[in-house]
């Protein structure tokens, strides 16, 4: 069965961007990029790839659908980008949006947990919650995984890894990897 899984980068204070959207505070490194690109290509945007050496149609190693939210899908589109992940799958999560004008991008309007639950039963890879807070909490039943990309850097304020209600959920690691520039990222699994 297709597994949920969210992969987000975030502060040491719990936010994966500051309050206008905001994620070039994060310090990385080259090395850190080229690990996670090779490990991921899937996450590298598609217009991007290129530049990185991935072919713009190369499918992914993992996942072959993205889930993402307004807030994570608008910042391409106001770049003139209209299919940010064209190598996969895309839903875009919004009431608010009102349309998307790209056949290869699905808004969701309503009930993103009965798509999440729908996609799981069908055949395919993972599927990639690309964020933000607001999606993750709605989704947070359906999260099979969370790969954390955590940063040393406090942020002090923006949207949060999870906003919503308070919901503890129990995840537990399953591995680490550290870098130079004293970044990790960790592979948690639901208890």
């Amino acid at each position: 069965m297709r597994k949920l899984v969210y992969y987000v980068g975030v502060s040491l204070d719990g936010y994966i961007a500051g309050p206008a959207g905001e994620y070039d505070f994060y310090p990385t490194d080259a090395d850190m990029m080229a690990w996670i690109n090779q490990r991921y290509p899937e996450f590298v945007p598609t217009h991007f790839r290129p530049s990185i050496e991935i072919a713009p149609g190369e499918p992914g190693k993992r996942f072959d659908a993205v889930l993402m939210g307004r807030g994570s899908y608008e910042p391409g589109l106001s770049e003139g980008v209209t299919s940010p992940f064209a190598h996969m799958k895309q839903y875009v999560v919004s009431s608010t949006l009102g349309r998307i004008d790209d056949p290869k991008v699905e808004l969701i309007e309503s009930d993103p947990l009965g798509l999440v639950r729908r996609l799981k039963k069908e055949e395919g890879g993972d599927i990639w919650l690309c964020g933000g807070g607001k999606l993750a909490t709605q989704l947070l039943d359906e999260l099979d995984e969370l790969i954390v990309k955590s940063y040393p850097v406090v942020a002090g304020g923006g949207v949060s890894m999870f906003s919503g209600g308070f919901r503890p959920t129990l995840f537990a690691p399953t591995r680490r990897k550290e870098f130079g520039n004293g970044a990790q990222v960790t592979w948690l699994t639901k208890v």
